[in-house]
């Protein structure tokens, strides 16, 4: 068995799993999620913790449990914890506003980009050129920081556009005569 799917998970105070044939559903004081089961792990939950097991020796077997452990896991730090993406606007101009469940970016574009956030995704802007997203779902979150990334990545010469908060812009030198 894979060296993740061995690891336990110990469930926190407040979260609690029910394992079905077909799905595993997690809830806890943020809310709710659940996950599709394979044939090929099992999930047991022995007072308060989560264990994988492979039902077979195969080598599909072997990577579906760790796979599911690391979603499972996810799952629970999701929804006792939740997920959080900060981003960096960096450019003359550029800045985001947050109105209802839409966030308005001015990203030096002839017209305002306009980006709907999804069930389950809280936005905040603390500061013009920061983005808090916020959410349960470790996927969704890092989707949509992706998705507003998109509308303006950083550019290799002034470093313009929209960043992730801990990344790293390796600015190219100009082209010399």
């Amino acid at each position: 068995m894979s060296r993740v799917g061995k690891m336990p998970i110990a469930l926190p105070s407040g979260a609690e799993a029910t394992i079905t044939a077909e799905q595993i559903t997690v809830k806890g004081p943020l809310g709710s999620l659940s996950q599709p089961l394979t044939s090929l792990v099992k999930v047991v939950n022995e007072g308060g913790t989560l264990k994988f097991d492979v039902t077979d020796d195969s080598r599909e077997a072997n990577a579906m449990s760790g796979t599911l452990r690391a979603l499972v896991n996810n799952m629970v730090t999701g929804v006792t914890k939740g997920f959080e993406k900060k981003l960096t606007l960096v450019g003359v101009g550029f800045r985001a506003q947050i109105q209802g469940d839409k966030l308005n970016l001015s990203l030096g574009f002839s017209h305002p980009v306009v980006h709907t956030m999804p069930a389950g995704i809280k936005c905040e802007v603390p500061v013009q050129t920061e983005i808090l997203i916020k959410g349960v779902d470790r996927q969704v979150v890092g989707q949509v920081a992706a998705d507003i990334r998109a509308y303006r990545e950083p550019e290799p010469y002034k470093g313009k556009g929209v960043r992730y908060a801990d990344e790293v812009v390796v600015l190219k030198e100009t082209k010399k005569k």
